[in-house]
Formats: C-alpha cells, structure tokens, sequence
C-alpha cells in the first residue's frame, strides 16, 4: 500500500470550507431527489435507481496536488480539484443517464463547467460513465457562494464494474498485471452488451403495457 500522507496546517483552514461542500452535496442531492420523484409522477418511473454522496478525504486531496506538481494552499485547493464534493447517481439504463444530464442542465442555478462523456467514448480501461462539474450557489447569512461539486452518472452494471477496478487500481497502486487490465476491458464489453439488453428488453415490456392499455 501507499505510503500514508501528512496533512499540512492549511486543513485547518479547509476544514472551515467543508461546509460549503457538504451543503453543496445537499442541494444536489435534493435537486435529483425532486426529478425523479417528478419523473415517478408524471411517467411512473423512476431513473434513478439510488445516489450516493462523498467529500473528498484530506489525504486523497493533498496526494492530487502533489501529482499535479502544486503547493497544498486553500488557493490551490479551490483551484486545481474539483472533485472534493462528489455525487454518484446510479441509473437503471442508460438513455437515464443522459435524462438526468439534461434535466440538471436545464436549472437555471446550475451553471455546468465541463462534462466528459466517456459513454460514448471509454477510456482505455474500459470504464464508461457520463462526469460533470457544476457549480451550485451557496446561500449563506451575508453572501451567495458557487460551490463545486462533481456528478458521475452510470448504471448499476457500470457501477459494479468501476467499484472492482477501483479495488484492483489500489490493490496494485495503478500497476495491475495485463492479464487483469485485459479481462476488465472485457468485462466492460459484456457489461455494455448487457445494459443494451436489458433496456431492448425493459422497451419491448413497455411497448406491451402500452398496447394492453
């Protein structure tokens, strides 16, 4: 395993900015919590399957800075991560996934900074999933603060496979043997053929329903 990190001083400071995130993480996570239940009502069904919400922890944000070559400063910190709020939002198929995109994209207090859609466009590993970084206001007592929280969106079967590559990535510290990488890749080809089967099959069932109706 990684060598553990020591925590400079300025995380005394952060630790004063986690409020921002942790009620940054609130605002989205009541924002999707609405569309899907609107989307419940209005087409009794739900999108989203569940969503989960972190803060990045203080080691893992100063071992990012250290990769990216940068002081660990409050200024540094604001400026070069952008994941330290997190939402994951696990969908059951994947035309969810991009719903859920537009619907996020379409409130007016929600400014999107970048996207990466590595659906349509995996990364070598294998992993597909659709990131956003959005900024949220923040409505304190004397002013009105945008806050940055990263959203990852992807199926059930998606998320099953980031979570072993995420165990195997730390296993061996980014170097997993190729025979591993390339079984994953694999897996990635299967579990892509399978969310197409499983949403051909879940619109032949709907199609039915509307038919009997």
């Amino acid at each position: 395993m990684g060598q553990k990190i020591e925590l400079p001083d300025v995380f005394v400071e952060y630790r004063k900015m986690q409020l921002l995130y942790q009620s940054a993480l609130k605002e989205i996570g009541t924002k999707l919590e609405i569309l899907n239940d609107e989307f419940k009502f209005v087409h009794c069904y739900n999108p989203i399957e569940h969503i989960e919400s972190r803060l990045k922890s203080e080691e893992s944000i100063v071992r990012k800075l250290m990769n990216k070559g940068k002081d660990v400063t409050i200024e540094n910190i604001e400026k070069y991560i952008d994941d330290i709020a997190g939402i994951r939002v696990i969908c059951s198929f994947t035309p969810d996934i991009y719903r859920i995109v537009d619907m996020l994209s379409a409130q007016d207090d929600i400014e999107v900074i970048k996207t990466k859609d590595y659906m349509n466009h995996p990364k070598p590993s294998g992993y597909r999933s659709y990131h956003m970084i959005i900024t949220v206001p923040i409505f304190l007592s004397d002013r009105r603060i945008p806050t940055r929280v990263e959203i990852q969106i992807r199926t059930v079967a998606m998320d099953f496979w980031a979570s072993l590559e995420h165990k195997i990535y730390y296993k061996y510290e980014g170097n997993a043997p190729e025979y591993i990488r390339t079984e994953l890749r694999e897996c990635a080809e299967m579990i892509s053929y399978l969310d197409s089967k499983m949403l051909a099959i879940n619109e032949e069932i709907r199609g039915m329903d509307v038919k009997e109706e």
